[in-house]
């Protein structure tokens, strides 16, 4: 999905008039990051705002709102950013917010090197192309989700069938019941401060179930 957000800066680019560059910058738990961009400038500047905790890709992002500089030298919102901005080559700079959901914000942002490097011509262009950088990160949010949510479901089944085959020896090794022998995992694990997994884990790669030991630590 990645690919596709860098087609889509990289299309901003093309079909903009002037000198400029873009990125996408997404904003989730609070904390923003750039997904892609089409050069240094673009880069530096996100992340100039990231530093900050302020600046037109991150009040787009959280607002929703179209934030436009018309020219860096003289916009009075963020001037410490702007300052920057103007030093380091680009003189005006429009931010298009993604339609996004799941706690999750974005913009895509274009960076002119000139002052007054957006008409209504170009501004209609770059909205347009916002759409299709949301559709793909909302994909992307969503296989993530779906990645994070197979391996949590994994590693539940995994723990459960170390738990069973450990419960089994007790069950047959002291003649317990499968409740009973789970209560002793857990005694054990309170006591040494292990999770019961782990206590599980032990006893089937060694056999070894020590309910009198010591707590670590």
């Amino acid at each position: 999905m990645e690919s596709v957000l860098q087609t889509v800066a990289d299309l901003v680019k093309q079909v903009l008039p002037g000198e400029i560059e873009a990125s996408i910058s997404l904003l989730a738990n609070d904390r923003a990051t750039t997904t892609v961009y089409t050069g240094k400038l673009a880069l530096d500047l996100d992340e100039s705002q990231y530093g900050r905790g302020h600046g037109p890709c991150l009040h787009a992002a959280s607002t929703g709102e179209l934030v436009e500089i018309h020219d860096a030298r003289t916009e009075e919102r963020w001037p410490e950013y702007s300052r920057v901005a103007w030093e380091r080559g680009s003189g005006s700079s429009l931010s298009v917010p993604l339609p996004l959901q799941d706690q999750m914000s974005g913009a895509l942002n274009i960076y002119a090197r000139e002052v007054h490097g957006f008409d209504e011509e170009s501004r209609s262009a770059a909205q347009r192309f916002a759409p299709y950088a949301a559709v793909a990160v909302s994909n992307m949010h969503a296989y993530q989700s779906a990645r994070h949510m197979a391996e949590n479901l994994q590693v539940a089944l995994e723990s459960r069938a170390v738990i069973d085959q450990a419960k089994g020896i007790l069950m047959e090794r002291h003649k317990l019941t499968a409740d009973q022998a789970f209560q002793a995992m857990a005694a054990v694990s309170m006591r040494r401060n292990r999770k019961v997994r782990e206590i599980a884990e032990t006893l089937v790669r060694t056999g070894e179930f020590r309910p009198d030991a010591p707590m670590a630590g």
